[in-house]
Order: C-alpha cells, then sequence, then structure tokens
C-alpha cells in the first residue's frame, strides 16, 4: 500500500457491494478497462490515515467511496456543472481500483458521508444501487404510475423511496421469476409480473435495470403518452428497431451517466430521512467470484456485499 496523496484517504474496507457494472468490468464489456484493476466501486470503509490536505474527514470516520472517482474540474462539462460527463473522468473499480480488497485508496472530496442509522453491509448498495437508482428515479420525473424493470439491487431501494413519496410501483421481472415479483411486492410494488407482460394500467414512466435492449420498446408501449423511459445502466445490449408509433405522443428515451457529489449528499439525506431496508447477502471477499456468478445467474433478492474475512 502506498501512502495517501494530499487529498487521499486510505480506507479499511469495511464491506463492499457487488454491482452489475463489476460484472461489465470482469467480463470487458467497458471500453479501455486498465487491466489489471480491483473491482468494487460501492465502498464503506474507516479511515485509517489521510492525505496533508484532507479536511472533510479525519483518521476514524467511517464515510462511503461511491462510482466517481475523480473529475478534472476543467471541461465543458465540469464547467457546466455537469462532472458526471467529465471528459477526464476516473471511476472507482474501473478506472481506479476498487474495493474487492482490504484496503482502497481514494480521493476524498468524492467520498460521501453515510447515515449512522445502517450497518456497513446495509450500507454499501446505497452506494451505487441506491446513487444511481436515485439519479434515474429524478430522471422518471413526478408521475404517479412508475415501472421497474429487473428488480434486484437498485430497484429494491428505489421502490421503498417511490412508496414512501407516495407513487405508485410496478415491477417487471424475467419471465416465470416469481421469486422476484415476490420480492417485488414485499419491497412495496402494487403490482409485479413478467417484461413480457403489459401493466394493469398505463405508466407514466418506466427505469430499465436490466442492461437488456429489447425492454425499451416494451417500456414504450407500457408508458402514456409524455412518458419518459430512462436507461440507468452503463452498458446495455442492443436495441432492436421499434416503429416510431411508439415513440410518438411526445414519448422520450433517455439515459442515465454515471452520478455526481450533489447525487450523493442528496440521497444519502433522503437515505437518512426515509427508513429504506436494504436487502443484503453477505459473502467473505474470498467468495467474490461466487457472489458474481450468483448475480450473473440472477440467483440475489437485493444486493451481495462482500466483507473481508477477518471481519466475518
Amino acid at each position: 500500500m502506498r501512502e495517501p496523496g494530499p487529498h487521499e484517504v486510505l480506507v479499511r474496507v469495511l464491506a463492499c457491494g457487488v454491482c452489475r457494472t463489476d460484472l461489465h468490468v470482469v467480463d470487458g464489456e467497458l471500453p479501455q478497462i486498465p487491466y489489471p484493476v480491483i473491482p468494487g466501486h460501492e465502498i464503506v470503509g474507516r479511515i485509517e490515515r489521510c492525505g496533508n490536505a484532507v479536511q472533510r474527514f479525519g483518521a476514524g470516520d467511517r464515510i462511503g467511496i461511491p462510482w466517481l472517482a475523480q473529475t478534472c474540474g476543467e471541461c465543458l462539462y465540469c464547467r457546466r456543472g455537469l462532472e458526471n460527463l467529465c471528459e477526464r473522468a476516473r471511476f472507482t473499480g474501473y478506472t481506479r481500483d476498487g474495493g474487492y480488497a482490504e484496503y482502497a485508496l481514494a480521493d476524498a472530496r468524492y467520498c460521501c458521508v453515510i447515515p449512522p442509522r445502517y450497518t456497513d453491509i446495509e450500507a454499501a448498495p446505497l452506494l451505487c444501487a441506491g446513487l444511481i437508482g436515485h439519479r434515474a428515479y429524478r430522471a422518471a420525473g413526478e408521475g404517479e404510475n412508475l415501472g421497474l424493470y429487473g428488480f434486484g439491487a437498485a430497484a429494491h431501494l428505489i421502490a421503498q423511496v417511490a412508496r414512501a413519496e407516495g407513487r405508485r410501483v410496478f415491477a417487471f421481472t424475467r419471465e416465470g421469476d416469481d421469486s422476484a415479483q415476490a420480492f417485488a411486492r414485499e419491497c412495496g410494488a402494487e403490482w409485479a409480473g413478467s417484461s413480457a407482460q403489459s401493466p394493469p394500467e398505463p405508466l407514466d414512466a418506466a427505469i430499465l435495470f436490466a442492461p437488456v435492449g429489447a425492454l425499451v420498446p416494451a417500456a414504450l408501449a407500457a408508458v402514456r403518452k409524455g412518458g419518459r423511459v430512462v436507461c440507468a445502466g452503463i452498458h446495455m445490449s442492443d436495441i432492436p428497431s421499434f416503429p416510431y408509433r411508439l415513440l410518438w405522443g411526445e414519448r422520450s428515451v433517455l439515459s442515465v451517466a454515471n452520478l455526481t457529489r450533489t447525487d450523493a449528499a442528496d440521497f444519502m439525506r433522503i437515505a437518512a430521512a426515509v427508513p429504506l431496508a436494504p436487502h443484503v447477502e453477505a459473502f467473505p471477499l474470498s467468495r467474490a467470484n461466487a457472489a458474481l456468478q450468483a448475480l450473473r445467474e440472477g440467483r440475489l433478492r437485493g444486493a451481495a456485499v462482500l466483507v473481508p474475512d477477518q471481519l466475518r
């Protein structure tokens, strides 16, 4: 381990969530992956040492290390307040080593405070499933009927936020996945079915957490005029062609890319106020491959979280 730089903190990893983006890194589905790299961008850690320019945190603080690791502050997007689109951004667990480890280094300016009400393993999925889910949720607008395609780590948190705000949630899962549909109902969905089905009434918006391009036309068919379809993943299979009538009526399709530090602060305030119930399955760090395989095969209810073996 090297010493932290001026703005860096060295943290002892307490827990690290397992995200579908980690699979995309492992499978080589993202551009310019600088192998070898340590995956993991939902890191809960305790600060061991701080760089000499760190002012916000101190040794012993518990912090969260999210996906956005660093931005240039100079490009067009940074100057416009769109640091999530920074041309030279670095990302935890992708272009900077992440949390599938016992220790991690991070730029303290991009770390966040975690509400104390959550344990280490409960807090881990908040740092991506929660943050990216929240950005997608805001992009979906304020309509009452919200569809969630793919009911995993992100959807099970955002469903709880939506219900707390008085919205109605409609969940879409793989064909025949009765367990996932039952889980969606437990998390507040008033209807749950397969992604091949039509909801019982039109949606105001839909968020696609499943990285399946074929769900875009399906979701467009499910939203009413003026409705939005938000693609929340960093990677998605190709979207098939579809008739213009599905888009007509001022429906729209948009993507969510990365996150900002403001997103993190906003969502952590929500998580502090709304008693979210993250459903987590803990794996020892030595079984990281088993956790990734469980995610790949759709065998998780909620989120998988890695815990360094000596902490279990």
